[in-house]
């Protein structure tokens, strides 16, 4: 594997600096769910008692995760389906779901990208178009501005989202029109990723020196503005003052677990795609805790910024702060909105946070559409470039099909496709690609093997606390995590509205467009090997028809890489 790697090497393209690729880790791992997610989990959980688990699963879970899959993709040097069909053929269908699930998202991500356009462009005006109830879009009778305390069922804001911006219809059953402006704004946002990404990770490791840093700038601008308004401790304070007793409950435990892993972003074979563009010797250590430390730094900083927002809310309406509390869309597209509409200098606020949530996407983009480019290039490349003639061409190709495949989103049904999309794709999808590719890696492929080749790597071994973490901590808590997301899974819904059985189903099939891959790959390499015991490749491992000799096996290689650190 030594001298298939180094014989890579030479063909492979790299970053042109390494500061490069630190920047587009850490553009890929600080996303939306940063800043609507992270903040709200915390009060639910907690509030600062919540940073004692989420720390906690940082360590054993994030970083060892984190680690792992950079060391797979730098030492392979090949995007995840590749490179997991080296580590592990019978579960090679694992790095094809990865690209799988990562495609089916950036299809529908990118309307978030959209709608942010949409606010960007609505926020060069004075008074912001959603700071009142007189527009052709308001319900008047049914509309109140957040300057009181009302019992009117819907903001001037939430209106501009529902009916100005989607122009929603009442279910998934009735579809509506195309809405333009956002069809138009979607072509945009892709035009941004490709012309970004066109160029692989040369032009890439560019364009992230503004997306991931300014988003940085604006955050703090936020949090210096927003500490000086009346109230904003007091949101602040709801945010950390901790709740012991919610340590006690394993729902905190497991939620700490699981937002420390989906922020960061393993097994969606992004980390692999882009590590594998490193120079070889690169040290991965001092890449994973510079993305891990930053992702979770940055989740910690957007707390302050949205719950000192809240306590000024808060303030003005004479609410309570939990009354004002939410995540997802409705957070930054209805919640912090209202909120800027009655600061001073509100357009200014408006243009600088939507600019950052434009930016946070981008960058969550450039990772998912990389790692589809990545794995056909690796896979098919040289046939397709006799097609295409060009690189670039297939990029082109992959945004222009993610494109279309988008268009529901901006539809007048497109809240309701994408809820339900990202229900079953970043729920149910991820976990079970995650436990099957911390089986192939830290049971099968083995962690004396990943030792091995990170010493290869870097001339030192990992610490025993990553091995150990890698061969039982990591894998057991990531298998705790997936039965909790079963037996805890709820159907999808927005708001009060309850999907029907078909939509249910229908989302059931998007989220095995990516699970199937992995019994099929199984199937595929059964298929194509010759006779019983099956042995896989020339590593060792031997797969034996009988499936209780199978577990046998695989206990013998935990022993032995339990003893072998000691």
């Amino acid at each position: 594997m030594e001298e298939l790697s180094k014989a890579n090497s030479p063909q492979r393209q790299t970053w042109s600096k390494h500061t490069e690729f630190i920047l587009a880790g850490i553009g890929y791992a600080v996303g939306l769910g940063n800043v609507w997610r992270f903040p709200y989990l915390c009060y639910r959980s907690g509030g600062g008692a919540f940073l004692i688990p989420y720390l906690i699963m940082l360590v054993l879970v994030g970083i060892p995760l984190l680690y792992m899959e950079l060391a797979i993709g730098q030492y392979m040097r090949l995007g995840p389906v590749h490179s997991l069909a080296k580590v592990c053929p019978l579960l090679k269908g694992v790095g094809v779901a990865t690209v799988a699930i990562s495609f089916i998202m950036c299809t529908y991500y990118n309307v978030i990208i959209t709608w942010a356009l949409y606010y960007l462009l609505s926020s060069f005006q004075s008074p912001l178009p959603w700071q009142s109830c007189n527009n052709t879009w308001n319900v008047k009778e049914n509309c109140t501005d957040q300057m009181t305390n009302s019992t009117m069922a819907s903001t001037a804001s939430q209106q501009f989202f529902n009916y100005k911006v989607l122009e929603k219809t009442s279910g998934v059953e009735e579809s509506g029109g195309l809405r333009w402006e956002l069809f138009g704004l979607l072509i945009l946002a892709w035009a941004l990723i490709y012309f970004s990404i066109f160029k692989g990770v040369k032009s890439t490791g560019k364009v992230v020196y503004f997306t991931v840093l300014f988003p940085y700038v604006i955050l703090l601008a936020l949090l210096i503005n927003n500490l000086l308004l009346p109230g904003a401790m007091k949101g602040i304070e709801f945010y950390i003052i901790p709740d012991w007793n919610k340590l006690t409950e394993l729902e905190v435990w497991v939620n700490a677990a699981a937002q420390i892993f989906n922020s960061i972003g393993v097994a969606f074979g992004s980390l692999i795609s882009m590590s594998s563009y490193n120079n070889f010797e690169n040290n991965i250590l001092k890449d994973t805790l510079a993305i891990s430390i930053t992702n979770s730094a940055t989740s910690i900083l957007a707390g302050f910024v949205i719950f000192s927002a809240f306590g000024y809310m808060s303030h003005l309406q004479n609410i309570p702060v939990s009354s004002i509390a939410v995540d997802g869309p409705g957070l930054v597209f209805v919640v912090y909105p209202q909120a800027f509409s009655t600061m001073p200098v509100a357009p200014l606020w408006a243009v600088l946070f939507f600019v950052m949530l434009v930016c946070l996407g981008l960058d969550s983009q450039f990772a998912m559409v990389e790692v589809m480019v990545t794995s056909l290039m690796d896979g098919m490349g040289n046939s397709l470039l006799k097609y295409l003639k060009h690189k670039e061409v297939l990029v082109l190709l992959v945004c222009s099909v993610a494109f279309l495949l988008g268009i529901p989103h901006v539809m007048q049904v497109g809240i309701y496709t994408f809820q339900l999309m990202d229900h079953y794709t970043a729920i149910v999808s991820v976990m079970f690609l995650a436990f099957f590719e911390v089986v192939a890696i830290c049971w099968i492929y083995g962690v004396c093997r990943l030792s091995q080749n990170v010493q290869k790597m870097t001339g030192q071994e990992p610490s025993l606390f990553f091995r150990l973490c890698w061969i039982v901590v990591s894998p057991g808590l990531v298998t705790i995590i997936l039965v909790f997301t079963i037996v805890q899974f709820k159907p999808a819904r927005y708001v009060d509205y309850i999907y029907p059985s078909w939509a249910q189903g229908v989302g059931w099939v998007i989220s095995m467009g990516s699970i199937i891959w992995i019994p099929l790959g199984a199937v595929h390499t059964l298929w194509i090997l010759k006779g019983p015991p099956l042995e896989v490749s020339g590593w060792g491992l031997k797969f034996v028809s009988k499936v209780l000799f199978s577990f046998v096996l695989l206990a013998c290689s935990l022993l032995n890489d339990i003893l072998v650190p000691l």
